[in-house]
């Protein structure tokens, strides 16, 4: 059977670039596409932080319902935002290769660094990494997509703001006006697009397994599964970061406090062919380091904010 593939994205610039990578990667096969753009619920509500929904997947949702009601047949992710358990019937079908995974500061100057200063993230993972690093800084919530988040920096009187590094880079607005967050340990998957369809959908999986990138999805299930052991369901400020260099996995996995004085960290080296269950092995280190009682502190202090 040969049949278009509607490709469901959110209709950011960052979602639509993804999504025509994507399209043209797999008209490139041959394939005849079609981009769905859809809304979804993270990008309508900007004055919240994203831990106040409750739901991991709220860039996710809209698109999930999309394809499990027959109006898309893929979907196009930044797999940062993409909750570890995929709702039942939506399987992975592709993880592109990797782009850059690091975090940056974009600044309007950087005396601030040795004194006082206004950083602005919606993330708990970079605020509780910069409190740990600079604990005498403010930090203020800040949400939208990146173009959204550029245009509030420059409105407010914050010193910089945090970004992933990919995200600006993609769509080529990265302003000369940062710095690399070499010491910040990202999101589990960031820099990686993910491209999920629906289980029983075998036209649509076989036409993706082609984008697959081994080594990139080697790296983020293992980031991923770090996460999903740690977190239970909870929103924490968790940080991991897996590579692959001749026929060896890097891994370097970090869980904060909420305020970032608390840092419990793990570094491990390992072949590849060692890599089933690493990530899960990694994050019962930190879980019996400290981190349980740790991750019942968070969960308690979101469940009552």
């Amino acid at each position: 059977m040969i049949k278009k593939i509607r490709i469901g994205t959110r209709d950011s610039e960052l979602a639509l670039w993804q999504a025509n990578t994507v399209k043209n990667a797999l008209e490139a096969l041959g394939h005849e596409t079609e981009l769905v753009p859809v809304k979804s619920q993270g990008d309508l509500v900007l004055d919240k932080p994203l831990y106040e929904f409750g739901i991991t997947g709220i860039f996710t949702k809209s698109l999930d319902v999309a394809m499990l009601t027959d109006k898309i047949d893929i979907a196009v992710h930044s797999m940062k935002d993409v909750p570890t358990a995929l709702p039942k019937g939506i399987v992975e079908a592709a993880i592109m290769k990797r782009a850059h995974t690091q975090d940056i500061l974009i600044h309007k100057g950087t005396d601030f660094l040795n004194d006082e200063g206004i950083i602005a993230t919606g993330s708990l993972r970079r605020k509780a990494q910069w409190l740990h690093k600079y604990p005498n800084h403010e930090i203020v919530d800040l949400r939208g997509n990146v173009n959204t988040r550029l245009q509030k920096l420059k409105d407010n009187n914050w010193n910089g703001a945090i970004f992933a590094a990919a995200g600006l880079e993609r769509i080529d607005i990265k302003p000369e006006s940062h710095i690399d967050l070499k010491w910040m340990i990202p999101a589990p998957a960031q820099g990686a697009m993910l491209i999920v369809a629906k289980e029983d959908d075998d036209f649509c999986r076989k036409a993706l397994s082609a984008l697959n990138h081994e080594k990139s999805e080697i790296c983020v299930h293992i980031e991923r599964e770090f996460l999903r052991t740690l977190e239970g369901g909870c929103t924490a400020p968790i940080g991991a970061l897996a590579v692959i260099k001749d026929d060896e996995i890097q891994f370097t996995g970090v869980l904060f406090s909420l305020d970032g004085t608390e840092k419990y960290e793990v570094e491990k080296t390992i072949p590849v062919t060692q890599k089933d269950g690493f990530g899960k092995a990694c994050a019962q280190e930190i879980l019996n380091s400290g981190g349980a009682a740790l991750m019942k502190q968070i969960k308690s202090s979101i469940n009552n904010s």
